[in-house]
């Protein structure tokens, strides 16, 4: 992948995109998941969204490092992942008013925190703080910790990317084969577990970074063997792609997911790889400019992130209510139209928002 600033529409957008898709891959009953990547791959829209992290990640760094100093990024970086270990709180939170105010009003979905609720009914004090400590993470609040400790550990891997690529590779490699080894220790309570295990999940993060500081792909694909890699990218996609269409999700476990399997990480991979492609040939740039909404969402990742957990959660929870838990395809269309549609509006408004309040607050001084 390009170096350039100028890649970084590529980056809103596709960061945009993911997180659109996150949105509707977590509505049981949505027409467009039925299209998107964890329907034809082994990976799905995660490993899309740690990857791009991890670019957007090293292209701060850059930015900050030449505009001001190494140890402004590192304060930066080190306020950063306490900004997203407050947003993880908040959507803790939201995720839990939301259960609760959907079954007062009698919809019951499978996707509700009922067993938080529970926990928070018994014992207030204790199931807040499980999850201040990260050992309760409720309904897709949990990539969350997982970024938080990316960020922290970002003024390590960025001076190692740009100066010493292969050792940190080794290093994530290391950390990725302890993963599942390490997944029992992580705090947690009982009967619970992390939905992301950050050891393993590093990887991609890691490879994001090594993307977007060294010129990987471009030095590959120029070599006289370099098709070899492009070929194998797509015999690995078309495979992934027949399993998956013809065997489903058989033997795809949480596990699998969780601590970031090594054919997950193939497929995405492949993936990415002929992305790439389709980057140095213009076709996303083109695809960006004409879609700039897209890139609106993925500008305001975090913000997306979290109103994209809550909006999911609701559509997910009425439609299911609705409809029994049985496909309806125009009551999924409408439910994918009013998510989308939804986040759309949030990252639209929180601009003009952002404007108002600071002026609002000078004039009540």
């Amino acid at each position: 992948m390009s170096q350039s600033s100028s890649r970084l529409v590529e980056l809103d957008f596709f960061r945009g995109l993911v997180l659109l898709v996150i949105v509707v891959d977590h509505i049981g009953g949505s027409i467009l998941s039925r299209v998107t990547l964890h329907a034809y791959a082994l990976c799905d829209a995660a490993e899309v969204f740690v990857f791009l992290g991890g670019y957007a990640t090293a292209t701060a760094w850059a930015s900050l490092c030449a505009r001001k100093t190494e140890a402004v990024a590192r304060r930066r970086f080190i306020r950063r992942s306490f900004e997203i270990y407050r947003a993880f709180v908040v959507t803790a939170v939201l995720m839990l008013v939301v259960s609760a105010i959907l079954l007062a009003c009698n919809v019951d979905a499978p996707n509700l925190t009922v067993d938080d609720l529970d926990d928070l009914t018994l014992a207030p004090a204790a199931a807040l703080r499980d999850i201040v400590l990260l050992r309760r993470q409720p309904y897709l609040a949990g990539v969350l910790p997982m970024y938080a400790w990316f960020a922290l550990g970002a003024p390590l891997a960025l001076p190692l990317a740009r100066t010493k690529p292969w050792l940190l590779l080794a290093g994530s490699l290391a950390l990725w084969a302890l993963a599942p080894l390490v997944a029992p220790h992580l705090p947690h309570v009982e009967d619970m577990q992390w939905d992301f295990n950050p050891l393993g999940w590093q990887l991609l993060f890691v490879l994001g970074v090594i993307a977007r500081t060294q010129p990987v792909f471009q030095r590959v694909s120029a070599h006289r063997f370099g098709w070899i890699v492009t070929v194998a990218a797509l015999g690995v996609v078309a495979a992934a792609a027949v399993y998956r269409l013809h065997l489903g999700s058989d033997g795809l476990d949480a596990e699998f997911k969780r601590n970031l399997a090594w054919f997950r990480v193939l497929n995405f991979l492949g993936v990415a790889w002929l992305t790439a492609h389709l980057i140095r040939h213009g076709w996303a740039k083109r695809l960006a400019r004409a879609l700039p909404w897209i890139g609106l969402v993925g500008r305001k990742g975090l913000l997306s992130f979290v109103a994209g957990a809550v909006i999911s959660l609701v559509v997910d929870s009425m439609l299911y209510w609705y409809t029994d838990g049985y496909l309806n395809v125009p009551l999924g269309l409408a439910a994918d139209a009013v998510a989308l549609g939804s986040l759309l509006l949030v990252a639209r408004a929180s601009d003009p928002l952002r404007r108002l309040l600071p002026a609002k607050a000078k004039a009540c001084a």
